[in-house]
């Protein structure tokens, strides 16, 4: 088996295992297209892209506790978090909106799966800090 072909193992991989934990859920939020859209881009994603968005997902959690430790959702360390965490996002989705995103960024304090997920990534109280970063920056 090629690497190419390991790869596009990988993300069909992904992909299901995504649709068997979140699909049903993801679909009642979103909905059908906008589902379709992002497993499309995602599946024909280069393997750059990927490795890419998987560095920048570390050094976006990085940031993100070294942002928190100013105390300032506000803040320049905050802001360019939530400007990394936009272009993490443009690797999955086909179109951004500031409100989709505040709504996301939103889901992760409601969502304790995903509070979990950046709280013990980047420190207690980073899915709230990084929803206030996201927050500020699409205010302005």
């Amino acid at each position: 088996m090629s690497d190419k072909e390991k790869f596009e193992g990988l993300k069909r991989e992904m992909l299901a295992e995504n649709e068997t934990r979140y699909g049903q859920e993801i679909r009642q939020k979103y909905g059908e297209e906008k589902i379709k859209a992002s497993n499309k881009q995602f599946a024909g994603m280069s393997e750059a892209d990927f490795d890419a968005m998987q560095e920048l997902a570390a050094r976006l959690q990085e940031l993100l506790a070294e942002a928190m430790a100013t105390g300032d959702a506000a803040g320049e360390a905050a802001l360019a978090v939530a400007a990394l965490h936009k272009q993490w996002l443009s690797y999955t989705w086909p179109t951004y909106s500031a409100e989709a995103h505040r709504g996301l960024a939103q889901m992760y304090v409601e969502d304790e799966r995903f509070t979990a997920y950046y709280d013990k990534a980047s420190g207690e109280g980073a899915a709230a800090f990084l929803r206030d970063a996201i927050h500020n920056y699409t205010d302005k």
